[in-house]
């Protein structure tokens, strides 16, 4: 199934509903930064959640950052996710492998660290960017975006995110955000009935790997609340807005004294990008030539 992401309403609007497939740009993310098990499970469950969050912004070019910082062994994670569909992000140890938590799954809780922080910045391309900060609660991501969401933007939310990986890489992976929304929070039946449906669920991958799509998915758990299914599908992708002339704008920042020492002791420049381990090389031609735009 291609990575997709789709939108959903239910109780005459009362209940916003998103779900996101990200399988196949997870599968890239461990390719490209040659992710263990357990941080190929902990940065794909932080994809999907920033694809969730951003879904919600209108404004085109709209992006959210994600940054989780624990005391684990995982040391961090930064996650960059547009409303275009566009994914990206890196972990800070990619090598860290664990053995398996109590429930014997991949022990991403035990990589990420139960203390510590979770950054959100949601940047609408203009102004200021939007920033909140809330405390890890378990270094599970699911479980702190879903605090993130009740303490920070104050709505109920459900959110369920997880990844499982295979010898073969990536078998599934994604999420669903479930929000209820003002006009709807007043009514406990609504709410208790959708927190009793959604605790009976065993994560979001074991909904996937049978070959339940997203549409069925939303069926099971919203069809007896006047579900609506928006027809507009997007296409969710691994896309990197590095570049080379961006790398070469970044070393023009260094100035003309360090450049002129790379081209003496290194006879160039090499830069790796962060988020998609491209390697980008400068030699002594691009270095002066920077000089000379420096000093012109």
């Amino acid at each position: 199934m291609a990575d997709q992401l789709i939108r959903a309403t239910a109780a005459n609007g009362g209940i916003r509903a998103v779900g996101v497939i990200t399988t196949k740009a997870v599968q890239e993310a461990r390719t490209k930064h040659r992710l263990s098990y357990v941080a190929t499970a902990a940065l794909g469950r932080a994809m999907s959640a920033g694809l969730l969050l951003v879904s919600s912004m209108k404004k085109q070019g709209s992006r959210v950052n994600l940054k989780i910082k624990g005391n684990g062994p995982l040391r961090g994670l930064l996650v960059d996710a547009g409303l275009d569909g566009s994914v990206r992000g890196y972990v800070g140890n990619p090598a860290i492998e664990l053995p398996p938590n109590k429930k014997g799954k991949l022990d991403v809780g035990g990589a990420v660290g139960k203390e510590g922080f979770l950054y959100v910045v949601r940047d609408i391309g203009y102004g200021y960017p939007y920033s909140s900060t809330v405390e890890l609660i378990s270094g599970e991501v699911g479980d702190d975006i879903t605090h993130y969401l009740a303490t920070s933007e104050q709505t109920p939310s459900a959110l369920l995110v997880g990844v499982f990986v295979g010898k073969e890489g990536v078998v599934a992976s994604g999420g669903i955000l479930l929000q209820v929304l003002p006009k709807a929070a007043e009514d406990p039946t609504l709410v208790e009935t959708l927190e009793s449906r959604v605790s009976q669920l065993e994560g979001f991958t074991p909904l996937l790997r049978p070959g339940k799509s997203l549409h069925d998915i939303f069926t099971d758990l919203l069809g007896d609340f006047g579900l609506h299914i928006f027809p507009e599908v997007q296409m969710v992708r691994f896309n990197c807005s590095c570049t080379f002339d961006r790398m070469l704008g970044a070393l023009k920042l260094l100035g003309v004294s360090e450049l002129e020492d790379m081209i003496i002791k290194d006879g160039g420049a090499e830069a790796t990008c962060q988020f998609c381990n491209e390697v980008y090389h400068a030699d002594v031609e691009h270095l002066n030539r920077l000089i000379k735009d420096l000093q012109a």
